[in-house]
């Protein structure tokens, strides 16, 4: 059953890093286009970053951007959203979403377009 599974969450110190992974099994990532969301609570999803096929373009929410990367390794199914410099505002359950498409150059960051999601992983960014 095609799945999309998020690790790599976890309790930082504001100033820290975390690399999150998400792992496609069940199907082809190098067909999808990835992207990240995350949920506070008492918040609505917000898009994070996305990633094209084949990594053609990139986009970002824009205050992320300078802080926040992602990429992918097709070769194992992998997506990775490297976050660095975080602050409490980042905690948040982290979700990655595929959406399978042949546009090299698509990336929305649309929670609506999405076919497949993770389940979340936990950041918090606490002292």
């Amino acid at each position: 059953q095609p799945q999309l599974v998020t690790t790599g969450g976890g309790l930082v110190q504001p100033g820290g890093s975390l690399r999150l992974s998400c792992v496609a099994s069940g199907f082809a990532l190098d067909v999808y286009m990835i992207a990240w969301f995350r949920q506070a609570p008492g918040k609505e999803r917000e898009g994070v970053s996305c990633i094209s096929t084949q990594g053609r373009v990139s986009g970002y929410t824009h205050p992320l951007k300078a802080r926040f990367t992602i990429s992918r390794d097709d070769a194992n199914n992998t997506a990775y959203l490297e976050m660095n410099s975080l602050k409490p505002e980042d905690t948040a359950l982290y979700y990655c979403a595929g959406v399978r498409t042949s546009d090299t150059s698509w990336c929305p960051l649309d929670h609506y377009a999405m076919d497949y999601w993770s389940k979340g992983t936990q950041v918090t960014v606490s002292s």
